[in-house]
This record gives C-alpha cells, sequence and structure tokens, in this order.
C-alpha cells in the first residue's frame, strides 16, 4: 500500500487516509479518488480521466451523471423529498403504473437497496408459501445457488458461500437449500424432494462469481421446473437488469417472465438509492399494511429519479446498445487472448464481460493488472481473485469500445 500510495498524489493520499482512519474497513477500493463523471468519463481530484469499466457494479448504465435524471432530480428534491408511506404523494402512483407496465407485472413493492429487495422477496414469498401454497407455517424452504450474490444483510449471508462475508456473523438464518449453479439435474432432484420448497432464488448470470453465464436454456428449463413444482421463479436482476446484458432483463433472453423480480442498481440511473421487487397479485397480494415497508421507499424523489432513468433506457435504446457492442468488446478480447496467455477465459452477455487471469484466487496478479489499467486510463476491479469485471456505462460507442481494447492489451502486455 505504502508504494502504491507513493505514486499518487499529495491530496489523493491524504483522502484516501481520511477514509481509513474514520471509516469503517468495510472496502478495499482501488487507490484513484474520483470528484467527477459524465457519460463513460470519470475524473480523479488531479484532473485524470478514465473510462469507467465498473459502471458502480452495473449501478451506472445510463452513464454518469445523465442529465435527464439528475434533472428529474433536482425537480423533485426542490417541491417534495419525502413523506413517508403515512400519507400518499404525488410521484409514487405514477412511477408505480409506469414500472409495472414496463416490465409487464401487475403489482410493485419500493424499496431503496438490492440487499432490501432481496430480502423483500424472500419475506413474500415465504408469506405465500404459508397463505396460498399451505406449507405449514416455518417450514418454508427456499432454493438456492452456490456462489450467489444477493448481498450481505444477516439472511443473505445465511445462504452465501463467501466466507469472508459469513465468518463471525452468526447464528445464521434457517430455510434456504443450496444447489449447485447451472445444474437443472439438482434443481429437479431438490424440487421433487419436499413439499415444502417455496421458491428458486437465482441470478440470471452470477455476476459476483465473475460473471458467469449459464448454459443455454438453463433459466428457461428452471421456470418450467418452478412451475411443474408450484415453486415461485425469483429473479435477482439486480445486477444483470436495466438493459445491462443486451436485453431489458437478462431472462428475457429465454423469454421467461419471473413470479418475482428483483431490480436495483441502474434503476436510478446510479444516481439515488432505489430498488424494487415486482410481481403479479396472486403473489403481491399476501402483503398487507403494517407487514413490511421502509421510511424512504417509494419516496417522491426515488419515484421521480426512477421513472426518468427507465424512459432514457428505452429513448437511448441501450439494450440494443449492449448487445452490439458486447459481441464487440468479447471479440476483442478474445483476439487479445490468442495472443497473451495471461487471459484463460473471456465471457459475458452484452456488456457485463469478465476476463479469467490465468492465477489461482490468492493472488493479485489481477489486482496488480487493474492497477495497471488505471495508470493507462481504465478504472476495473477483480472479483474473487483472478476475475477482472468489464462492465462499461452502456452509453458508450464503438470508438471508445476499441479505445478501451488497446488499454487493456497494453497493459496485460506489461505483464508478460
Amino acid at each position: 500500500m505504502e508504494q502504491i500510495q507513493q505514486e499518487l498524489s499529495t491530496k489523493s493520499t491524504q483522502l484516501i487516509n481520511k477514509e481509513n482512519k474514520y471509516g469503517a474497513h468495510n472496502y478495499h477500493p482501488l487507490p484513484v479518488v474520483l470528484e467527477r463523471g459524465e457519460g463513460v468519463y470519470v475524473w480523479d481530484v488531479d484532473g485524470k480521466k478514465y473510462f469507467d469499466f465498473l459502471s458502480a457494479y452495473s449501478a451506472v448504465n445510463q452513464g454518469h451523471c445523465h442529465p435527464k435524471i439528475v434533472g428529474a432530480m433536482m425537480k423533485q428534491a426542490q417541491a417534495l423529498t419525502l413523506t413517508s408511506r403515512a400519507f400518499y404523494n404525488d410521484q409514487l402512483g405514477n412511477y408505480e403504473e409506469y414500472i409495472t407496465n414496463y416490465f409487464g407485472f401487475d403489482k410493485v413493492l419500493p424499496m431503496n437497496t438490492g440487499a432490501e429487495a432481496v430480502e423483500t422477496a424472500l419475506k413474500i414469498c415465504r408469506k405465500w408459501a404459508y397463505e396460498v401454497k399451505g406449507i405449514d407455517e416455518n417450514q418454508a424452504q427456499i432454493v438456492v445457488c452456490e456462489n450467489n450474490f444477493h448481498g450481505r444483510t444477516t439472511t443473505i449471508i445465511s445462504f452465501s458461500n463467501d466466507e469472508g462475508a459469513r465468518k463471525n456473523f452468526g447464528p445464521y438464518t434457517e430455510g434456504f437449500i443450496k444447489i449447485p449453479y447451472d445444474n437443472l439435474e439438482a434443481l429437479e432432484k431438490t424440487l421433487a424432494s419436499s413439499k415444502n420448497i417455496a421458491g428458486f432464488l437465482v441470478e440470471p448470470i452470477q455476476g459476483e462469481a465473475g460473471v458467469y453465464v449459464p448454459s443455454e436454456g438453463y433459466l428457461a428449463k428452471a421456470k418450467a421446473l418452478c412451475e411443474q413444482y408450484n415453486v415461485l421463479f425469483i429473479a435477482d436482476e439486480v445486477q444483470t437488469g436495466i438493459a445491462r446484458t443486451g436485453k431489458l432483463l437478462a431472462v428475457h433472453h429465454e423469454k421467461v417472465q419471473p413470479d418475482i423480480l428483483i431490480l436495483g442498481k441502474a434503476i436510478s440511473g446510479g444516481v439515488y438509492p432505489v430498488s424494487a421487487v415486482l410481481a403479479n397479485d396472486a403473489v403481491m397480494n399476501v402483503i398487507k399494511p403494517g407487514q413490511h415497508g421502509s421510511t424512504f421507499g417509494g419516496n417522491p424523489v426515488a419515484a421521480a429519479v426512477a421513472v426518468a432513468a427507465l424512459e432514457v433506457v428505452k429513448e437511448e435504446q441501450l439494450a440494443e446498445n449492449a448487445e452490439r457492442l458486447g459481441v464487440i468488446l468479447r471479440a476483442g478480447l478474445n483476439k487479445i487472448a490468442e495472443k497473451n496467455p495471461l487471459i484463460t477465459l473471456v465471457r459475458g452477455k452484452g456488456l457485463l464481460n469478465a476476463i479469467v487471469v490465468d492465477s489461482d484466487e490468492e493472488s493479485d496478479l489481477a489486482w496488480n493488472i487493474c492497477l495497471k489499467f488505471r495508470d493507462l486510463g481504465l478504472l476495473a476491479k477483480p472479483t474473487h481473485g483472478n476475475k477482472i469485471r468489464l462492465a462499461p456505462p452502456l452509453v458508450i460507442t464503438e470508438e471508445q469500445i476499441n479505445e478501451c481494447l488497446s488499454i487493456i492489451e497494453k497493459a496485460l502486455q506489461a505483464f508478460v
């Protein structure tokens, strides 16, 4: 760390030291201090410009500080920011109508963060299990996948494989069955094994696991199995949704409509915490007043921002852009891999992609590669040690993609 900080300016070093001194050490950021963003670019405190190839973990799909989204936030913030749900406000109903029509559901339950939305979906699923499916109270089980990432609340880490997120945070919440991801045989065997299974919670692509894309047909067949066994198919599209993978939702690649849809991140374009859980009346109507909520969930600013952010996705055809440019990006990365043995695998859909580096997960090679990216003007970050996620804002152009491929090739060449 000392050597890295010597390369930084005095201003950057001071700000990093301040975070280290006064902030909890629950993150390990790449050593760069950002102060401004626009479109696909961010600038550090010394004025150096970078391509953003993380997009705040796919929250900034519409690009940094999109003027329409920021404008909606500023306009609403000057009129009414928060009423709680003790009263109606003039923005929420319009937003609820817009988002349910947008994704094809009867109802939405608005929340703030992705983890909150996952917790909400789990509660809805369990309540449906007891009141609709007829499972005995406190016996409901939800099937999840190994190597999942759905957040870091106590309930969610209870079914995580990540010991960094789990260790010394027990006792853990019961009621979850873990099976291998992308394994239909394991799913069917589990669903057939018990009448107490209420739901199957799945990421259409496992992002934190290193952009693990399942086999073609997996999602559609999993949904069919859920229907066969009267189990709710719950899609966590917090990272994969809102045009990131080349479709509005990643499940749309296989024409799947989830029973419960979880959204967050880019539903606000990254300017405000907004998340949502969508379902049809047969599922959502199990929730009654006082049984779930949030002071900030569905606040006027969130409602106005989310509508603007979703409008931008359609108006600027971001799903189509992600689909087209994702093909170009992966083709370029595979060409680099042909010449550079450091890349062992390229995978992804749309503009959610990753390269797997030829090292074990304990190695610092991928981290050092990302430092070299930074030096050359591109920001990305490793996940699970040897995988580097490459997920730029969806407003990026083909010319910019090609420029970034040159940076990636040059950086990797330095380690051969």
